[in-house]
């Protein structure tokens, strides 16, 4: 998986009028949010490969038409911006299909169908995929980093305590990896460190100011805790 070196924002380079180079940034953006747009897709879509069409048709369609160019960052997120146009471009294929089985051609596409828990929405859905992209990037991220120093396997072995997810005591841990609990603290606690570091780079793409950074972070952690 490849990240950008620096921390400009995706949504600033995709709005430019530099046309090769918001189209890149925005078929980047899209395949952040690949996950999201998707499972809001599969809510209403009951069939996975039509699901996965209709997004990828609708990312296409995004940059096709340099949709960029109407986000307007002071009005909300873009994620928020993203979930709308997929709503809107969801209406008009309901729309089509709508017309085309009046003329004998087609099935409506199914878009009353969901596969989303009881408890929860398709748009809270799209959130909540959207939080879990952001932690399996950042994630990611570090595992590169550490496997960049020969440390791949005890990043698998500890990663798990990223999230505050690990069950052995750091004693226990330190006796399994052959290391003493203040080095496995240490560790962690250095771990810990480029983790959130990843997370705000992450969000740093997808916002245009750094203000935003810290209310964005803040909000992925409501999601992942409602």
């Amino acid at each position: 998986m490849e990240f950008p070196t620096t921390r400009l924002s995706l949504v600033l380079a995709a709005a430019s009028s530099e046309q090769t180079g918001a189209q890149k940034a925005l078929a980047e953006l899209c395949g952040i949010y690949w996950s999201p747009l998707c499972a809001y897709v599969r809510s209403h879509v009951q069939d996975k490969a039509v699901a996965e069409d209709l997004t990828q048709s609708f990312i296409a369609r995004m940059i096709e038409k340099d949709a960029l160019r109407h986000f307007n960052q002071e009005r909300g997120r873009f994620r928020s911006f993203l979930l709308i146009s997929l709503k809107n471009f969801l209406a008009n294929e309901r729309d089509s299909a709508q017309a085309l089985k009046r003329g004998g051609e087609i099935t409506v596409l199914p878009l009353e169908g969901t596969d989303a828990p009881a408890n929860e929405t398709p748009d809270k859905l799209f959130e909540r995929q959207w939080a879990l992209e952001v932690l399996n990037r950042a994630i990611e991220r570090v595992r590169t980093d550490t496997a960049s120093t020969g440390k791949a396997e005890l990043f698998e072995r500890v990663k798990v305590y990223l999230t505050g997810e690990g069950e052995l005591a750091y004693r226990d841990l330190g006796e399994e990896l052959g290391m003493s609990e203040a080095a496995v603290k240490a560790l962690i606690h250095r771990l810990r460190q480029r983790f959130h570091k990843a997370i705000r780079d992450e969000i740093s793409m997808t916002v245009t100011d750094e203000a935003a950074i810290g209310e964005e972070i803040r909000y992925l952690i409501a999601v992942l805790g409602a």
